[in-house]
C-alpha cells in the first residue's frame, strides 16, 4: 500500500536544503505503484514533480501539487563477455554508491563522474558530466512510464538527444516520462580520460594509475573545492560552461591572456562558468544569506537561512554582471521550481 503524506516538508529532499513543503508526497518502489500514483495525480488534477535526490533542484516556494521519488533499486547484469558488461539499474540507485559499485568490480566509464550527487534514474536527465566524461558515453537505453497512457517505454541511446548537460526529457518530454531503470555498458579494457582540469596533476600523488585511483582522486578534488551539501546547502554547479564562437572567445582572450578554454568539435570554445563569474567578482560575496561559494565560483551556497527566492535573485545578478563584462549569457544548470 503507498502512503501518501501530506503538507510534506521537504527540507531533507533537496540539498540547498531550503524548508519548503508540497502538497503530497510519495515514493515508489516498482512500476506498478508509479503508475497507481500517476493515477491519483490525474484524479486528483494536481501538478506532478519526479524528483530523485533533491541535487538539482531550486525551490522557490512551496509546490502545491504531488512529488514522487522513486525507490526503484537493483542492479542486473544483462549480459557479460571478457570485454564489457551491460548492467540494468533501478532508478532508485544512489549514484555514487553505483560508481563505487562499479568501479570495485573494475567496470571502466564513470570514474571521472564519482561524487555527484543524486540518483541514477535522474542522470540520464541532466546527462551528467565531470573530468572530460558524460554518462551519455556508458547508456544504452532509458526505460520509462508514459505519465499519459501509463505504458512502458524505452528509449535508445540515440533517442534520448544527449547533449551538453542535455537530454530530450529535459526538453520535448519534460513531464512526459518518469525514468524507472537505466542500461549501462561498461568497458573492462579501460581508456582513461585524466586530461581535464587538474585530474592528471592529482594522480601524481598516487603510485599508479587504475580506476580505483582515479576515482579517489575525483573525490580528494571534489571536496577541496565543493562544500558538502550536508554541511552547507548547495546544488552544485550552478550554471552551465558556456560554448562560444571562436571570435568572441579570441576577443576575451586579448583582455584576459590565461583564460581557461577548451576547443570542442564544432569549433567552438568552452570557457568554465566559474571562470567568468570569478573574473566578474562574485568569488565569496553574498546577497543577503545566498552566497557565491570562497572556493570554487560556480557554486552558490544557503548560508544557513536562505530562501529559493534569495539565491534566484542571486543568480541573475550575477548573469548580468558577467553579460556585461563578457557579453555571455550564462544559463542555468540547476531547475527552478
Amino acid at each position: 500500500m503507498i502512503e501518501i503524506k501530506e503538507n510534506f516538508s521537504l527540507k531533507k529532499y533537496n540539498t540547498f536544503g531550503f524548508d519548503i513543503n508540497c502538497r503530497y508526497f510519495a515514493s515508489f518502489s516498482n512500476e506498478e505503484e508509479l503508475k497507481e500514483l500517476l493515477l491519483i495525480h490525474k484524479n486528483k488534477n494536481i501538478p506532478l514533480m519526479v524528483i530523485g535526490g533533491g541535487s538539482n533542484i531550486l525551490f522557490t516556494k512551496n509546490f502545491n501539487g504531488l512529488i514522487i521519488q522513486p525507490t526503484i533499486c537493483g542492479i542486473e547484469i544483462i549480459n557479460e563477455t571478457d570485454d564489457s558488461v551491460d548492467l540494468r539499474v533501478g532508478a532508485g540507485e544512489n549514484w555514487d554508491s553505483f560508481v563505487e559499485y562499479c568501479v570495485n568490480r573494475n567496470w571502466g566509464g564513470v570514474e571521472n563522474l564519482s561524487l555527484i550527487p543524486g540518483f541514477v534514474g535522474t542522470c540520464p536527465i541532466q546527462n551528467i558530466g565531470a573530468y572530460g566524461v558524460e554518462v551519455k558515453d556508458v547508456i544504452l537505453k532509458v526505460e520509462t512510464i508514459d505519465i499519459e497512457s501509463l505504458r512502458k517505454q524505452e528509449f535508445a541511446n540515440t533517442e534520448c538527444r544527449f547533449g551538453y548537460r542535455e537530454s530530450i526529457f529535459k526538453h520535448d518530454l519534460k513531464g512526459k516520462q518518469v525514468i524507472t531503470y537505466v542500461h549501462f555498458k561498461f568497458n573492462k579494457n579501460h581508456e582513461y580520460k585524466l586530461n581535464y582540469g587538474n585530474l592528471n596533476e592529482e594522480l601524481q600523488k598516487y603510485e599508479s594509475i587504475n580506476l580505483k585511483n582515479i576515482r579517489n582522486a575525483v573525490i580528494d578534488i571534489r571536496n577541496s573545492k565543493l562544500p558538502k551539501p550536508e554541511e552547507t546547502g548547495n546544488a552544485g554547479s550552478f550554471f552551465k560552461n558556456p560554448e562560444v564562437k571562436e571570435a568572441v572567445f579570441e576577443k576575451i582572450r586579448q583582455q584576459y591572456q590565461d583564460v581557461p578554454n577548451f576547443k570542442q568539435s564544432n569549433n567552438n570554445v568552452k570557457i568554465p562558468a566559474g571562470w567568468l563569474i570569478e573574473q566578474a567578482g562574485w568569488k565569496g560575496k553574498n546577497i543577503g544569506n545566498a552566497a557565491v561559494h570562497n572556493k570554487q565560483a560556480l557554486v552558490l551556497i544557503n548560508r544557513g537561512n536562505a530562501t529559493g527566492a534569495e539565491v534566484l535573485y542571486l543568480a541573475r545578478e550575477i548573469q548580468k554582471s558577467v553579460n556585461n563584462q563578457f557579453g555571455i549569457e550564462l544559463e542555468m544548470e540547476v531547475n527552478v521550481v
